[in-house]
């Protein structure tokens, strides 16, 4: 007699214990009880005949079958989510569009007036890097950015479809020298040291990017300071350093801050819609059209004359 299969619950258990190797928090990343994971997953381990995890009271350990067990349990529930989908029992689909603010939320508004019926619901991970790191987890299904700027390894458990070529511009303190101007040369940068993630394990896609701009240009990426999330902290961050920050047009609000378009030339943030390899959900099909339907009206994928894109990034995005 062959044994029972597991249901999607008892490895959606395991693998959040796997991951987080806490019980305590594995249990309030799934908003269930913690005794009822532990259940779970002891309910698992019995019909496996093995031992899956090894406790203790402050963490959990995976065993050697714990650890083989991990890529099987992971493409088992991926084949669950992808005949849930083919069957509209699709779950929430989790869109990282970075920060709150940036236009991709509009995406997420448009794709949701077409499935009203589903859930599109959008977290901010700030970095595709990061976000990537998270899809391949499982615990997001899609997210925005710079896809030539993923290592090789990431890009090939991934998709993507080109979405936005943005404007770049950068913000500067309300008194710095260059706040008065409509529009910054990058020329008139020479000199400075300008923010660009540095250091943050999240966002090198961006950092690179930044370098590729700044080099021959005598601008330098400023190093590694605190992360600052929220605008009482930009805010408080900016003050204190006085660094200008890299960021895109459509970058919101910061108080006592200025947005500044950069030209001479105009440099472009190139952005993907990127997605897990082979994910098939009827929400996600929706932030795709979305995402073609706003590149094609409000011309996102259409380059300026003259403007500055490396060709990495260019031929990634499908410019001539």
């Amino acid at each position: 007699m062959s044994p029972p299969e597991p249901a999607p619950r008892l490895l959606r258990a395991f693998l959040a214990v796997a991951e987080e190797l806490h019980f305590t928090r594995a249990a309030a990343r799934l908003y269930v009880a913690q005794q009822a994971l532990s259940r779970d997953v002891r309910r698992l381990e019995a019909q496996l005949g093995t031992e899956l995890l090894v406790r203790s009271t402050r963490r959990a350990e995976l065993t050697a079958d714990g650890e083989r067990f991990v890529p099987y349990a992971r493409r088992v529930l991926a084949a669950y989510e992808e005949l849930g989908g083919a069957f509209g029992q699709a779950r929430p689909l989790l869109v990282d569009v970075n920060s709150p603010g940036l236009v991709f939320e509009r995406v997420l508004e448009h794709a949701r007036r077409l499935v009203p019926e589903l859930e599109v619901m959008a977290r901010y991970e700030s970095g595709l890097t990061g976000a990537a790191l998270e899809i391949g987890a499982g615990r997001l299904d899609a997210s925005f950015g710079r896809w030539a700027g993923l290592e090789p390894a990431l890009r090939d458990q991934l998709d993507h479809q080109p979405v936005r070529l943005e404007p770049m511009a950068v913000v500067l303190p309300e008194d710095h020298p260059l706040a008065a101007l409509a529009e910054v040369p990058l020329g008139a940068l020479a000199g400075e040291y300008v923010y660009a993630g540095a250091g943050n394990p999240r966002t090198p896609e961006w950092t690179g990017l930044a370098r590729s701009l700044f080099a021959g240009r005598g601008i330098h990426v400023s190093p590694p300071s605190p992360l600052a999330v929220g605008r009482e902290e930009f805010e408080r961050v900016m003050a204190k350093y006085r660094h200008p920050v890299l960021a895109v047009v459509d970058f919101p609000p910061m108080p006592g801050c200025v947005l500044r378009p950069l030209t001479d030339p105009v440099p472009l943030s190139p952005v993907s819609l990127v997605w897990r390899k082979g994910l098939r959900h009827p929400a996600l099909d929706a932030v795709r059209s979305a995402a073609a339907t706003l590149a094609r009206t409000d011309h996102w994928l259409e380059a300026p004359p003259g403007s500055w894109l490396p060709e990495a990034d260019r031929q990634s995005m499908g410019q001539p």
